[in-house]
């Protein structure tokens, strides 16, 4: 049995929920994306969206063209407003990385990604920081500079790897990064701008970007990099497979900043993982899966130790990195399926959301939270093993003695929603049907059906203003638990016994 103290730790951190990841920015304009985002925000609530593709050409803002014999540019918004518009009727605001590069301003013809963003330096650097300088004046004169303040500027994705700039090439990132922050400050000198959104396979990149930062008296508000646990592609038709390490893994890499730049003058800066996930694959089954909300539930719920966010990649399967998905679950990245069928991972999410602000107690397979009226709510989760060895058939018991607002006894209300591989899983429903590719609007009707976490309610006694609670967890279940002390104003002529007309004995 396990004691929760009745005094908090301390405050429970939201940086799971400050930014979430999207596909590239130009998918906002649909409407399955729109839809999902609705939900999202409706159940979940994050603070702030970060995809690339802002400057790509299918946004359609950079526009040179010729007249009276000279290379002129135009600077279009028509996309950017609707997309950004889009973002903050929901209630969630951008999280600005600055790429890719426009084609007509490019170095070279190197590109990224099925849609093709061009991954190479800026054939005319002042070019380049007149684009930056046009965008952020103009999304200040739409949005009010107050606004824009809240919106990080975060300067390329992953340049250490060469598939995202050309040749991975250290030097030219950081004159771009120089040049873009600099132009950054002209425009405003309190919008943050950071980077360098470095891969988890970077090495002394960090180190190298303080130095480099120092040495040029370059600004650095923030820095930025992402973390994966995945080990080698191992490729099927549209599919990917790939071993995990330990989840603790990710919360390693959450932590590396700050070790990292110890003793630099980058030392002590907000530090945003602003892409994470178990695998860095958009067709990797494993997304999919009960057991990717467990292996990823004491990521989601420690991993405000290390970082001031950590952006889940991504919400949504409304995504085309590798192309148009075939089906309607091959394994994406999001939170959500195309036509917002809820995920596994997707109710981690929504349960942190329902989480009390006061952090009683956090273990290996739970977090104990109070609310401010008193509401107890404890997330719990199977613990995984990233070779899929679980425990067995008996399940995972977890016992926990609870603090009850008030003392004294009584009784709680409890209120337990779960999802494992066959409770609010949709994927699972999905492979019973034989794994249709495109499913039927009364097939698509079950799924969501299928969504739906498992819920349960009952009442515990309280004893000297503690509770009992004894948890027994499925394979790769997550679980909620609320507790609410019960006011009981049943009548005192209530008799189960009279529901059909007879006489209590």
């Amino acid at each position: 049995m396990i004691h929760v103290p009745a005094e908090p730790a301390g405050r429970l951190s939201d940086a799971w929920r400050a930014c979430v990841g999207t596909g590239r920015l130009g998918l906002a304009l649909r409407r399955d994306y729109q839809d999902s985002l609705a939900l999202l925000q409706r159940d979940i609530g994050f603070r702030r969206l970060r995809g690339h593709g802002l400057l790509s050409d299918d946004m359609g803002v950079h526009r040179p063209y010729e007249w009276q014999g000279s290379r002129r540019t135009h600077h279009s918004f028509t996309y950017l407003d609707q997309v950004f518009d889009a973002l903050l009727a929901t209630g969630i605001r951008p999280f600005l990385e600055l790429g890719f590069m426009p084609r007509e301003m490019a170095s070279g013809t190197q590109t990224v990604f099925w849609w093709e963003g061009n991954v190479t330096p800026p054939a005319d650097e002042k070019e380049w920081t007149r684009l930056v300088r046009a965008v952020l004046t103009h999304l200040i004169d739409r949005y009010g500079l107050d606004e824009v303040r809240t919106w990080p500027v975060e300067v390329w994705n992953e340049p250490d790897l060469p598939p995202f700039w050309q040749d991975a090439d250290e030097a030219a990132y950081h004159r771009l990064y120089e040049a873009t922050a600099h132009t950054v400050k002209e425009v405003d000198a309190e919008l943050a701008v950071g980077g360098p959104a470095l891969s988890p396979a970077a090495d002394g990149w960090l180190e190298r970007f303080a130095e480099f930062a120092e040495r040029r008296d370059v600004p650095v508000d923030f820095v930025s990099r992402h973390a994966y646990a995945s080990g080698p592609a191992r490729n099927v038709p549209f599919g990917t497979h790939q071993t995990l390490a330990p989840a603790s893994t990710l919360l390693d890499q959450f932590a590396q900043p700050h070790t990292a730049l110890a003793g630099t003058p980058l030392a002590g800066l907000p530090v945003h993982i602003t892409e994470f996930n178990s695998s860095y694959r958009p067709d990797n089954p494993i997304h999919d899966t009960a057991f990717h909300a467990a292996y990823l539930a004491p990521v989601v719920a420690a991993g405000g130790d290390h970082a001031d966010s950590f952006s889940y990649w991504t919400f949504s399967d409304v995504f085309e990195e590798t192309g148009i998905p075939t089906a309607l679950f091959h394994g994406g990245f999001g939170l959500l399926t195309h036509r917002q069928i809820r995920k596994p991972t997707y109710h981690l999410y929504a349960f942190m959301a329902r989480m009390g602000e006061q952090q009683l107690a956090r273990g290996d397979d739970h977090l104990v939270t109070r609310h401010a009226d008193g509401r107890i709510t404890v997330l719990a989760w199977a613990p995984v093993d990233p070779t899929g060895e679980t425990p067995g058939p008996d399940g995972h018991t977890l016992r926990l003695s609870l603090p009850v607002a008030g003392g004294g006894g009584g009784e709680v209300f409890v209120r337990r929603s779960s999802v494992d591989e066959e409770r609010g899983n949709a994927y699972t429903a999905w492979r019973h049907m034989g794994s249709p590719r495109s499913p039927r609007p009364g097939q698509l009707d079950m799924l969501h059906e299928a969504s739906e976490p498992a819920r349960s309610h009952s009442r515990l006694p309280v004893d000297n203003g503690r509770t009992d609670l004894a948890v027994t967890l499925a394979r790769h279940e997550i679980t909620l638990v609320e507790l609410t002390p019960v006011d009981d104003e049943t009548p005192p002529w209530w008799d189960e016994r009279r529901l059909l007309g007879g006489e209590p004995a």
